[in-house]
C-alpha cells in the first residue's frame, strides 16, 4: 500500500510517501442522514478567523487535493469526504464513531467484501452545479485512472484489494473488494475528498495528480477567496448544504492561513493574540501563551501515537532480547517525559496501546512496561554480558552494547529526550550516540535498514491502534514502516484477520499483538506523540475540547478540520 505522510503528532513536516501492506482499522458506517458535531449553532455569522500553524515554506496557490503537498489547504476547507471518522472517540466496542457527511450511511456485505454507499441529495458544487452519486463514482475511476491520485492502494492494480466501484439506482455507490476489507473503510470513507466530474473530466485522466487546481471547486464549508505565498484567505460558502433556515454553517465568514516558515515567528505571532487556533509546539506554553490571557488562551495535545525506538534486529547485539529488555528497563520514560517533552507528551506503555485515547484497547494485565536500572543490568549479566572496565556490557566475543541512535534534526524535544534516555541507558552500561539527519536521509536510513537504532514514530495514525501496529510490525512493510526489520508468520496472521473479524474478535486480535509487543519488545515505546494545538475563545467559540474530543483538532488534520470549521461560531 502506498501510504502519504498525514502530519499528526509534532508540528507540519514534508509529506513523504511509503509503501506500506493493507492497513488499517475497521470501521462501519451509520445510517443516520444528520451530522453531529461540536457545539449548539448560534444563528449568528460574522468574523475573521486566523490560523496559526508552522508550515515551512510559502504558498504555492494549489489547492489539488491528493497532492500530499498542498491538499491540507483544500481538504476540509473546500473538498469533503463522504463520512468522517473520529479517530479520538470510540463506541461502546471500540470501533470509532462514525458521522455522515457526503454520504448519508453505509453498510457492508458478503463477508466484508462489498461496501455500499448511500449519497446525499440536495448537495451543490461551489459553482452551483449539483453533487451527485455520479461525482462520486467518478472520483474512484480517477484515483484508477491515475494511480498517483491512489495514495493509499485502494485499487488491486495498486495492491489494494478494490476491484469495482458502481452505481446502484441513483444515489447509491457499492465498492466491491477481492477479500474482508473493513480496514480499508477509513481510506474509502475519511481519506478521498470527492471531486467534481464536471470540471476534472476535461483534463488529461492519466496527469490529474499534476492538476495545479488553482481555482478549486468544492463542496465544502468555504470558497477560496483570495491567495498569495503569504497568505490564504477563505470565505464561508453560503451554498453550503449543512446550512438550514436559522441555523447557518460555517458561522465564521473568514478564515486566513497565513505562512510561518519557523517556529519561532509562528509563535510569537500566536503569543501576541494575532490568530485564534494554533498547531505547533511551544516551550514553556503556560508563560509564553497562557498567562497573556489565562481565561481565554487554551491548549490541548492529544496523544494518537508513539514516539519510539527502533532497534534493527538484523544487528547481531540488538537482535538478542536481553539487550532490548534492558534498553526498555533502563528508560526511565517518566524523566524523558518531564525533560525531553516539557511533561507534555506522556510515558508510553510497552504494549504500544496510546491511552487514554485507545483505552478500550488495553489490556493492563499485558503491559511488561517497568523501570528498573537493576533488573536491566541483571538481565544482561544473566544473558552472557560482562561490563569492562569502561562501564560498558560486551558479549563473550568482546562486542560491545555501544550503539548510534538515528534521529531527526531540528526536533529540539527529541534531542533533548535522547539526552535523557543517552544518560539512563549508560547508567547500565550501554554506550549510545545520538546523530541528528534531516528527514530525507533519515527516512531512507530507517527504511534500508542503514542504522542500529531509530528513535521516532509511525508516520500513520487513524481510528484504533492497529493504524499505527501493523505498519510497524507486519512484515510486508519491512522495507517503508516496519524499520526494526520484525518478522513473525504468527504476527502477520493475526494481522490478516483483522479485516474479516467482529469487533469483539478484533478487540482480542489486538490483544495478541499487544502481547507480542510486550514479550518480543520488537519495538520500544518511549513517549506519546501528540496533536498540538492552542485555541483562543476570545472570539470563538465551538473548540474540540477534551471533554468534547469531536475531531482531531490541529488545523492539518484532515478532514478533521473541516468538521470543526462547521462547528465554530462568533462569540459576539
Amino acid at each position: 500500500m502506498v501510504w502519504t505522510w498525514r502530519p499528526n503528532t509534532r508540528r507540519m513536516r514534508p509529506m513523504t510517501l511509503l509503501v506500506v501492506a493493507g492497513v488499517l482499522a475497521a470501521a462501519c458506517g451509520s445510517t443516520s442522514s444528520t451530522t453531529s458535531g461540536g457545539t449548539a449553532n448560534t444563528g449568528k455569522v460574522g468574523g475573521k478567523l486566523l490560523i496559526d500553524n508552522e508550515s515551512g515554506s510559502t504558498w504555492t496557490c494549489q489547492f489539488n487535493p491528493f497532492n500530499p503537498s498542498v491538499n491540507i489547504t483544500s481538504i476540509g476547507f473546500i473538498y469533503e469526504p463522504l463520512e468522517f471518522i473520529n479517530i479520538l472517540e470510540t463506541n461502546a466496542d471500540g470501533t470509532p464513531k462514525v458521522t455522515p457527511w457526503l454520504a448519508t450511511g453505509s453498510s457492508w456485505s458478503n463477508g466484508f467484501m462489498t461496501l455500499t454507499m448511500t449519497i446525499r441529495s440536495g448537495v451543490k458544487w461551489s459553482d452551483g452545479s449539483p453533487f451527485t452519486a455520479n461525482d462520486v463514482l467518478y472520483t474512484f475511476d480517477a484515483l484508477k485512472a491515475d494511480p498517483a491520485l491512489d495514495l493509499n492502494a485502494l485499487w488491486s492494480v495498486d495492491s489494494g484489494p478494490l476491484t469495482n466501484v458502481a452505481l446502484q439506482g441513483s444515489n447509491q455507490v457499492v465498492f466491491t473488494f477481492n477479500a474482508p476489507a473493513q480496514s480499508y473503510f477509513y481510506y474509502v470513507a475519511d481519506q478521498t475528498p470527492i471531486i467534481p466530474q464536471h470540471i476534472w473530466s476535461t483534463l488529461d485522466q492519466t496527469k490529474l495528480d499534476t492538476y495545479a487546481d488553482t481555482t478549486p471547486v468544492g463542496t465544502g464549508p468555504y470558497l477560496m477567496s483570495n491567495c498569495s505565498q503569504d497568505n490564504i484567505k477563505y470565505l464561508r460558502n453560503t451554498s453550503y448544504w449543512q446550512s438550514k433556515p436559522g441555523h447557518p454553517v460555517p458561522q465564521v465568514a473568514e478564515v486566513d492561513y497565513p505562512a510561518f516558515l519557523s517556529n519561532t515567528s509562528a509563535n510569537l505571532y500566536l503569543a501576541q493574540g494575532e490568530a485564534q487556533w494554533g498547531a505547533q509546539y511551544i516551550p514553556n506554553i503556560q508563560s509564553y501563551y497562557i498567562s497573556k490571557s489565562p481565561s481565554t488562551r487554551h491548549y490541548w495535545f492529544p496523544p494518537t501515537l508513539n514516539v519510539s525506538l527502533f532497534p534493527n534486529l538484523n544487528n547481531p547485539l540488538l537482535g538478542n532480547l536481553a539487550v532490548r529488555q534492558a534498553i526498555s528497563m533502563a528508560i526511565d520514560r517518566s524523566q524523558v517525559s518531564q525533560r525531553g517533552e516539557s511533561g507534555y507528551e506522556p510515558p508510553a506503555n510497552q504494549t504500544g496501546i496510546v491511552l487514554p485515547t485507545y483505552k478500550a484497547w488495553y489490556e493492563k494485565s499485558l503491559d511488561t512496561t517497568t523501570y528498573s536500572p537493576s533488573k536491566a543490568e541483571s538481565t544482561l549479566q544473566a544473558a552472557g554480558f560482562t561490563k569492562g572496565s569502561d562501564g560498558i556490557y560486551a558479549n563473550a566475543q568482546g562486542q560491545k552494547l555501544s550503539f548510534t541512535i538515528k534521529t531527526i534534526s531540528g526536533y529540539t524535544d527529541w534531542d533533548a529526550s535522547l539526552q535523557v534516555i543517552t544518560e539512563e541507558l549508560k547508567a547500565v552500561g550501554i554506550q549510545v550516540t545520538v546523530q541528528d539527519e534531516d528527514s530525507t536521509p533519515y527516512t531512507n536510513d530507517t527504511q534500508n535498514g542503514n542504522f542500529q537504532l531509530a528513535y521516532g514514530e509511525m508516520p500513520v495514525a487513524g481510528p484504533g491502534p492497529y493504524y499505527e501496529l501493523r505498519p510497524m510490525l507486519f512484515s510486508g512493510s519491512i522495507g517503508s514502516t516496519n524499520y526494526e526489520r520484525y518478522k513473525s508468520s504468527s504476527t502477520d496472521a493475526l494481522f490478516n484477520q483483522y479485516s474479516g473479524a467482529t469487533p469483539a474478535q478484533q478487540l482480542q486480535i489486538i490483544h495478541q499483538i499487544s502481547a507480542v509487543m510486550a514479550q518480543d519488545l520488537p519495538v520500544i515505546p518511549v513517549v506519546e506523540g501528540v496533536d498540538w494545538y492552542q485555541y483562543d475563545t476570545t472570539s470563538f467559540g465551538g473548540w474540540p475540547t477534551p471533554s468534547n474530543p469531536y475531531a482531531q483538532p490541529p488545523v492539518w488534520a484532515t478532514p478533521d478540520n473541516g468538521m470543526v470549521l462547521t462547528q465554530l461560531y462568533p462569540v459576539s
